[in-house]
């Protein structure tokens, strides 16, 4: 007999309440909201701005098995729960990502009463949090008047024999050509001490090969118990990201058998791979590559709402735009993402839901939770990286530029802060203890200052907060302390949606938009904006969205092309923010909310291209007269030498053709950026020259403009 998982998700009802009563709350004393299971209350069309305390419940049926143990498993739950299980309280459980059990066998009857006493507050003051719900709490990116509160993820009746598998673990040691060493870790539950036989089968889930039957002997003790050994897998199919290979997937059954009866059995999919970071630079299986890919926030601001299809979908779209790694924001995502980015071959960077500042009483929760999200996400070979924290710095409002809030925030930057200083780096020692096999970030966003700070990936917002000032000063920066261009994970500006997209959510009379609204709920950030466009003057709705979009893919351009320049020296990784809205947004996706791409998309697909032709002009706009070296670079991705051919043309401000270059090229495997030409321009004519560059391979072919704006000299 194996285990028997029961959801439970219909017949629930909910009700708001001003106080939790110990699990008693009679049918009569108030309305009562049908729902299903998952459910975030918001959902609820009379709920959409509750906030409060929530009463979930439902009555359910359960036949009683000999020798059978009961388990109520809550997969998730935002963010304070006290189960009752027919008036029995379960006690309390915290976090809204980590399963929490409960072995209920000698409290189940044939009918049931579960409720479910939930809290999930706002937290009013932003720079001391005490949830750990990352942005869901706090974040300019996504509809600060939502709130997550709910069941999120399945409630389960499981059924086990006298030893239950919590949880198991498996962990790539070393691979060589004929064998992978995999350590496993049993997490159980057993009444009693015992001796048990696990038995193995690793079969090929979505390649073709050799399924392995192993056989190990563990020795358990009485209660919640931890043991670990070594699997030897003959002749691995190694998981790949979808750029360099296939990304093979073992569906892996471990039955328990105790006495000469199953126990218990657990199942799951896992990749066979390592991954390294050497000075930035990433290692997939022993081979080097490059990073592209952007930062991932919640799927939807609500996941209860989440499916696997639309997380394939946007799989799919990451891998249709060159990116072979996202960046988890500030968020345990669903875990449809992590199925469908093992199995797209899509590499995630995984934050632990920690954004800006927090209190310090969250220290011990943090380190109990960290655990638990290292070890609920362990078997995703598509995980790569841990991180702590996001931008462990001072940030109530990212729109707040006045004098003191900068120098609070400059101090908790570049000298101390407790967040980064003592909680961060307590959680990445934990994590490196819990699994060595993944690298560990304390901070997301710590810029690498000479004999104070080494420095982590960097963030860079030149070219839109004013705090950094104009884009031009970026290069100025990167040149003096280069370090803080090895792993670039943040930079953008905000841009519209397509016009089909934003008239959901704003009117299309510019007149008639309720500009408050869209920076309160929408994320819009409009005297930003204003700082480098004129926004307020564009003639109609669709002006202003070409306006933003173009600004956004100058904005990427301008970074990701001085990035590719650097590949390898030093950069390692780029991840511009960010791929989709959460919610209906003006933000700095690529993709909106509906998921139809904006311009600013395909732009980004084509800086991501595996082979890239591209220029960096030390200035876009010249004096009349005045000489400006035109440098031509080329760069391949590709694990494989490429031939190209490449054109090149300099055009006036009338298109009449001033040079004219083409070249056959064959591009070294993985190679650095290559320079292959050179242009001179001394300008007679006033107004804009463009350099129209095209590459053109076996498989496909780009074409890009660059411009330079020739104004009259300045007598």
């Amino acid at each position: 007999m194996t285990h028997r998982v029961t959801p439970l998700t219909a017949n629930w009802q909910m009700r708001p309440t001003d106080q939790f009563r110990a699990g008693q709350y009679p049918a009569s004393d108030a309305v009562w909201l049908d729902c299903t299971i998952p459910n975030q209350w918001q959902q609820h069309p009379l709920l959409t701005d509750y906030v409060g305390k929530m009463v979930y419940r439902t009555r359910f049926p359960a036949a009683s098995t000999p020798n059978r143990r009961q388990w109520l498993r809550m997969n998730g739950v935002f963010y304070d729960c006290r189960p009752w299980l027919n008036g029995h309280d379960l006690g309390v459980q915290r976090g809204y990502f980590m399963p929490h059990e409960y072995d209920v066998t000698t409290l189940l009857s044939a009918e049931n009463q579960l409720t479910l006493e939930i809290h999930c507050p706002e937290e009013h003051n932003k720079v001391d949090k005490q949830l750990i719900t990352g942005v869901f709490s706090h974040w300019d990116s996504m509809d600060s008047t939502r709130n997550p509160g709910g069941v999120w993820l399945p409630v389960e009746l499981i059924e086990s024999g006298p030893v239950r598998l919590r949880n198991l673990l498996l962990t790539t040691q070393t691979i060589t050509p004929t064998h992978a060493e995999v350590r496993y870790r049993i997490q159980s539950d057993a009444l009693q001490a015992c001796s048990g036989v696990l038995q193995w089968r690793i079969a090929p889930h979505n390649f073709a090969g050799q399924i392995h039957e192993l056989t190990t002997t563990v020795n358990l003790a009485a209660g919640q118990y931890e043991a670990s050994g070594l699997l030897n897998i003959p002749d691995p199919v190694l998981w790949w990201s979808h750029d360099l290979g296939h990304p093979a997937l073992y569906s892996v059954t471990a039955t328990l058998v105790v006495d000469g009866v199953v126990s218990d059995v657990s199942e799951f999919q896992f990749g066979i791979r390592t991954f390294t970071m050497k000075n930035w630079i990433p290692y997939l299986n022993g081979q080097r590559f490059f990073m592209k890919g952007s930062n991932y926030p919640p799927t939807d601001v609500y996941l209860a709402t989440v499916t696997a299809e639309r997380c394939q979908a946007d799989l799919q779209l990451a891998r249709d735009c060159h990116m072979n790694v996202l960046r988890v924001h500030g968020h345990v995502a669903h875990p449809a993402l992590y199925a469908a980015a093992d199995a797209a071959g899509v590499m995630l960077w995984q934050d632990f839901p920690l954004q800006w500042l927090y209190h310090r009483d969250v220290l011990a929760t943090a380190q109990t939770q960290v655990r638990q999200m290292v070890e609920l996400l362990n078997n995703h070979p598509a995980i790569v990286l841990w991180c702590m924290h996001n931008e462990s710095f001072y940030m109530a409002d990212t729109s707040d530029e006045r004098l003191w809030s900068k120098l609070r925030t400059y101090f908790s930057v570049f000298v101390w802060n407790w967040n980064r200083n003592v909680l961060d780096a307590s959680l990445q020692q934990i994590v490196a203890t819990v699994d060595p096999s993944r690298p560990t970030v304390r901070s997301s966003g710590e810029y690498a200052v000479p004999l104070i700070h080494a420095g982590t990936d960097a963030h860079f917002y030149y070219g839109w907060y004013k705090i950094y000032g104009e884009l031009a000063a970026w290069q100025k920066i990167i040149d003096l302390f280069p370090q803080n261009s090895r792993f670039v994970t943040e930079f953008g500006a905000q841009s519209f949606p397509n016009y089909a997209s934003a008239v959901k959510f704003m009117a299309a009379d510019l007149k008639k938009i309720d500009w408050a609204t869209l920076q309160r709920k929408h994320s819009f950030q409009p005297d930003m904006l204003g700082h480098w466009l004129d926004w307020r003057k564009a003639a109609d709705l669709q002006t202003l969205i070409d306006m933003t979009q173009d600004y956004q893919i100058a904005i990427h351009r301008h970074y990701i092309d001085r990035l590719r320049m650097r590949k390898y020296r030093p950069t390692g990784g780029i991840l511009p923010f960010m791929f989709h809205d959460a919610n209906p947004a003006i933000s700095w996706s690529i993709v909106d909310y509906w998921r139809v791409p904006k311009r600013s998309y395909a732009a980004m697909q084509l800086a991501f291209r595996p082979q890239y032709i591209f220029c960096v002009l030390p200035q876009t706009t010249i004096a009349q007269g005045t000489t400006i070296d035109i440098p031509i670079s080329v760069v391949n991705d590709a694990h494989a030498a490429v031939p190209v051919e490449c054109s090149i043309r300099l055009l006036d401000p009338h298109g009449a053709v001033l040079a004219q270059h083409r070249m056959q090229r064959t591009l070294p495997a993985d190679c650095m950026a290559l320079q292959i030409d050179e242009l001179r321009l001394t300008p007679t004519l006033i107004g804009t020259y463009c350099v129209v560059l095209h590459l053109q391979s076996t498989a496909d072919e780009m074409t890009q403009t660059y411009t330079i704006d020739v104004i009259a000299r300045k007598e």
